[in-house]
């Protein structure tokens, strides 16, 4: 490593630690692993477009922080927060958990599962909540959000438990210029990974809907990214995201060695492409790698790197 890049590394370094001690946390006081945070700087340099990644260990509670506080799209991620506003209702009885729905044609967004029904279909509401976090169906997610209260119920959702930063702008009243920057919705990797650590901990809503909200994000079908560096037989409880300039994904992984929580978020990529070896996709799955190696550097177990070959 030359002179000039070795001090520009340290540099990186100096301003992000410098940032996850001036920014607030959803944890309390932390403290920093430094030497993850170094590998995460090494890994993220060179990335064209700008990248945010949190990463806390939930059992000894140190954190690595690269812009972990900067706001990002959700992309699809924002369908994590239309699920506790979904459960939020049905807690407080204005929703049944097994009620019935009737599709009808004016829910249509797009062509995928629920997009392609018939005019009065029936289908039970879990089954909407599970093709919305499984196969990110967005005219179901869009139906639940409604269901929810809209943005706003969701939204004042986030604001009463500790979320400042992570919103629903669209189709909410008074955001649709943060839509316009953001899309569907705005967070941050901080913001988002503590969200779904929330509902690992038993502690969203309350806890039955908790463990059961936990349960739908372990059903991925999206897995060719950061699970795809994970060993098959690890718990995950996930949820991603992509739109053109911009690639996500949130995780807490159930690690022999301790349990993580982590969400690497970008934004203005310069490559928009739809491939397996998009930037973002490839950076997604070289970060997830390096947490993964890091918390478990003993294990044998690695990906076969032939992750296109079965790629969606």
């Amino acid at each position: 490593m030359t002179l000039i890049k070795h001090l520009s590394l340290l540099l990186l370094l100096f301003l992000f630690c410098l940032n996850a001690n001036s920014q607030p946390s959803a944890t309390g006081k932390i403290s920093v692993d430094k030497k993850l945070t170094n590998k995460l700087v090494q890994a993220l340099t060179g990335f064209h477009g700008e990248v945010g990644v949190y990463v806390r260990n939930l059992k000894t509670g140190k954190v690595a922080l690269v812009n972990a506080d900067t706001l990002f799209p959700t992309a699809s991620m924002v369908k994590v927060p239309i699920l506790c506003g979904v459960f939020d209702k049905i807690n407080k009885g204005e929703l049944t958990f097994n009620q019935e729905l009737i599709y009808r044609d004016s829910l249509k967004y797009d062509d995928g599962v629920v997009g392609s029904f018939r005019d009065s279909t029936k289908i039970a509401l879990p089954k909407v909540v599970h093709l919305m976090i499984s196969i990110s169906d967005n005219t179901g997610s869009l139906w639940l959000q409604a269901l929810a209260g809209g943005g706003e119920a969701i939204n004042s959702w986030l604001d009463t438990n500790g979320f400042s930063q992570t919103r629903v702008n669209s189709r909410t009243p008074g955001r649709k210029a943060f839509q316009a920057r953001y899309g569907w919705g705005q967070t941050t990797p901080r913001e988002m990974a503590e969200l779904v650590t929330m509902i690992y901990n038993k502690k969203a809503i309350e806890p039955e809907a908790s463990e059961r909200m936990y349960r739908y994000l372990g059903m991925q079908f999206w897995d060719g990214e950061a699970i795809s560096q994970i060993p098959p037989y690890i718990k995950t409880a996930v949820k991603n995201g992509a739109v053109n300039q911009a690639r996500s994904e949130v995780l807490v992984v159930n690690a022999p060695h301790g349990d993580y929580a982590f969400c690497i978020t970008t934004k203005n990529q310069q490559d928009q492409s739809w491939q397996k070896d998009n930037e973002g996709y490839a950076l997604i799955r070289k970060v997830s790698a390096i947490i993964w190696n890091h918390f478990e550097p003993k294990s044998d177990w690695k990906p076969t790197g032939n992750v296109g070959r079965y790629w969606f």
